[in-house]
């Protein structure tokens, strides 16, 4: 049984209309977003955190080995 996470990979990772570079952008602001509210001490959303899994394993599934460098 496929998780959601896996699923949303899947089906985003195949998805002919994001690029490389929506995913790098899109990776790119969540994770600045969770550093913000990281050093405001706040808690940080769970549903960033999932966001940022289906956005690197879905950038990573399309063939790239580092996350968050530059497409």
């Amino acid at each position: 049984m496929k998780t959601d996470i896996k699923i949303e990979v899947e089906r985003l990772a195949a998805d002919p209309r994001i690029t490389d570079y929506d995913f790098w952008r899109s990776l790119k602001n969540v994770d600045n977003e969770i550093f913000h509210i990281a050093n405001n001490n706040e808690p940080i959303p769970f549903d960033m955190i999932r966001w940022r899994a289906i956005l690197r394993q879905a950038r990573m599934k399309r063939g790239h080995t580092e996350p968050s460098a530059l497409p």
